[in-house]
């Protein structure tokens, strides 16, 4: 009989409270995105208390939780020389995206000085030049206009606006669900392809990994 008690448990879907309360949010947010800054104050405290469980509560860093980006970032067909993750947390996606695409620079922002703090320390020798966090809203990114080649967001709500202005022409987004439907800032498949349709981004492709979800997007030549 075999021992199975050093194998990894499946990561439990949060509570309903918590589910109902962040999808609220996140539908808000895509139609009237000036709600984040209503928002910002109540989230940055939320996500500064879960900051030192974060890693050991989600496990943003396993396969399983990388798995949707994995899949998203294979349909990418271009150069990528310049990556943002917004809502970075601890950096999982961010050390991925730059460990995926040699010599890109990559920078991870998040609202909590917390979750940044420990982004910071899991930053290996090797990527320490080509990957930098920073506190940063993703209601009013600290970047200029088609400053990326690809922008991510793992888990947290769509600004659809800030995410256009900053991608280039030609270049991608990626919106992964870790949990999919469960998630709780998850937004819905066909809000995700509208919202960004109405700004010049093409769908290329969506679909589910495990219990994550993702799509992927490209911005049409201007």
């Amino acid at each position: 009989m075999s021992d199975d008690r050093s194998s990894p448990k499946e990561r439990p879907a949060p509570p309903a409270s918590i589910r109902v309360i962040g999808q609220g949010a996140t539908r808000l947010i895509a139609r009237w995105p000036a709600a984040g800054r209503v928002l910002r104050r109540p989230m940055r405290r939320f996500f500064d208390r879960l900051a030192p469980e974060w890693d050991e509560r989600i496990r943003p860093d396993s396969p399983e939780h990388l798995a949707p980006l994995g899949a998203a970032l294979d349909g990418i067909e271009t150069i990528t020389r310049r990556a943002l993750d917004i809502g970075t947390g601890t950096g999982a996606a961010a050390l991925m995206i730059a460990r995926r695409f040699e010599g890109a620079e990559v920078a991870g922002i998040d609202i909590s000085p917390r979750m940044i703090e420990a982004a910071r320390a899991k930053v290996p020798a090797e990527l320490a030049d080509r990957v930098d966090f920073s506190l940063g809203d993703a209601g009013s990114l600290p970047f200029g206009r088609e400053s990326f080649d690809l922008v991510v967001q793992v888990s947290v709500p769509v600004f659809f606006d800030e995410i256009a202005r900053v991608l280039r022409p030609g270049g991608y987004i990626a919106v992964i669900s870790s949990l999919g439907p469960q998630t709780p800032f998850h937004t819905p498949a066909a809000v995700v392809s509208q919202g960004f349709a109405e700004r010049g981004v093409v769908k290329v492709a969506e679909g589910a990994v495990g219990r994550g979800t993702f799509f992927l997007g490209r911005l049409a030549n201007r």
